[in-house]
């Protein structure tokens, strides 16, 4: 089965088919750092994620670009109301949503451009723009005349003649129409600014994204990705701009996804009810996390669950075991088994057929999740001697392999090798045993909750604890 994708500008699945065979240009709008990453932006990053993820497990060579908008009128607010420079909290925050992504196991993109570093690029696409008289001057501004770019609206499906002014558009007397655009702001008093052939500003927002697509991925690119919500306007102005200044297509596949809520209300910055990335990672575990979210589609809304996110220790665990099990029948057993090598290849042609149908990480979990379970029933075969253990050894490695396709890695943890000296921490293993004896609960939550702020996790087995130091994630 051939990959293929929903395209939000088709409104179809579609076979996906880059420009340049065995190549993806792909783009994806990043944060504005004015403040902390909630799980909103983790749901988006850690979807796009997987999909780079996937297209190299299939191939692909990816060229991804994500970029940070770290010049705003939000941005100079905050930094306003804080008393430091724009650039200063741009910076910062820039530096605590590298570490997020970097604790939730999102890989850095091949490049992250920042806006204020790109500008001599900007202003060269609204020149541009100028030349082919789709935009305008007016007292220092620059506006996108968004009548003379007929196709507009076809992504987010809006009349043009229905169209107002979209939420971060900014209304002005001085432009032809309230539906058009800024492409350059003139300069106010105390805000940064740059030179520029219409006097001293800074750029609007729509441009700086097609601007630094541009720059590192061509005129034209295979995929651009990024939330629901910034189909209208931010998407619809980047196709206009873009294709109205260069004549081709901008973006060839739209991927759009879907929004985290938290009862049933959209979660974001300005409406302030906001998870943030850090205050889940102090209390889940990051794949945790990542196995909450993968669990629905990536174009369907989340509606936050803090219950249902606890829920997912218990299969990530499962998961987890399975490479205990097998370290601990090292080294692996000469032998195979024909039945099981062919119960782990269909989990593999499942797993591979849902994420080819448009990146369906729901149904391809569901694959991992009988996969291991036909281990786990394999692993009882093996303990009574019934089995060799080779073939359930390359089971967990082929279940582990398609796991970090989806950004899972069992590298995260170390199981303490047989007869090592005793760490520091086994007293507490060990006292935690002992209240669980005595039904002590509270003692042994209690110890169980220190050890996991020691990076220790412990799993309770019929024969006795079992601890893992968590290295990662």
């Amino acid at each position: 089965m051939s990959l293929r994708v929903y395209n939000t500008l088709t409104r179809e699945k579609e076979p996906f088919t880059p420009a340049t065979a065995g190549e993806v240009r792909m783009y994806v709008c990043g944060v504005t750092p004015y403040d902390a990453a909630h799980i909103g932006h983790a749901r988006c990053y850690l979807v796009f994620d997987v999909v780079v993820r996937y297209l190299r497990s299939r191939g692909y060579r990816v060229r991804y670009a994500r970029n940070f908008t770290d010049v705003d009128d939000k941005i100079i607010a905050r930094a306003a109301q804080r008393g430091e420079t724009p650039r200063q909290l741009a910076d910062r925050h820039i530096d605590v949503y590298r570490r997020d992504m970097a604790d939730l196991g999102i890989e850095t993109p091949t490049v992250e451009p920042k806006a204020t570093e790109h500008i001599t690029e900007m202003i060269g696409l609204i020149e541009r723009l100028l030349t082919n008289g789709v935009a305008y001057v007016v007292d220092g501004n620059v506006f996108f005349e968004v009548r003379r770019y007929p196709p507009y609206g076809r992504l987010s499906g809006r009349n043009l003649d229905e169209l107002l002014a979209g939420a971060r558009v900014d209304v002005d007397e001085r432009k032809r129409d309230p539906r058009d655009f800024a492409l350059w702001k003139a300069a106010k008093p105390g805000e940064p600014s740059w030179e520029s052939p219409w006097g001293p500003g800074r750029p609007g927002w729509h441009i700086e994204c097609s601007a630094m697509a541009m720059r590192y991925l061509g005129e034209s690119i295979d995929l651009h990705g990024g939330g629901e919500d910034l189909m209208f306007p931010h998407h619809e102005c980047e196709i206009a701009q873009s294709e109205a200044a260069t004549g081709v297509i901008f973006a060839r596949y739209w991927l759009h996804n879907g929004m985290v809520t938290l009862g049933a209300e959209k979660m974001s910055k300005s409406l302030g009810n906001v998870l943030t990335v850090r205050s889940l990672l102090e209390r889940h575990d990051a794949d945790a996390i990542r196995l909450y979210l993968l669990q629905t589609h990536y174009r369907r809304q989340v509606d936050f669950s803090e219950e249902r996110l606890r829920e997912q220790v218990k299969p990530l665990e499962r998961f987890r075991r399975l490479v205990d099990e097998a370290t601990r029948l090292s080294p692996p057993e000469p032998g195979s088994d024909p039945g099981l090598a062919e119960q782990v290849a269909s989990a593999r042609t499942r797993f591979e057929a849902a994420m080819d149908d448009d990146f369906n990480t729901p149904q391809a979990l569901a694959a991992l999740f009988d996969l291991s379970s036909t281990l786990y029933a394999y692993l009882e075969l093996v303990q009574r001697g019934e089995r060799p253990a080779g073939p359930f050894q390359a089971g967990v490695d082929e279940l582990w392999t398609m796991a970090g396709v989806l950004g899972f890695s069992k590298a995260g943890y170390d199981v303490r090798p047989a007869g090592a000296p005793p760490a520091p921490w086994e007293r507490l293993v060990h006292e935690r045993e002992e209240a669980r004896k005595a039904r002590d609960w509270a003692r042994a939550d209690a110890l169980r909750a220190e050890l996991e702020r020691q990076g220790i996790v412990v799993e309770d087995t019929p024969t006795g604890p079992r601890w893992k130091k968590r290295t990662g994630g």
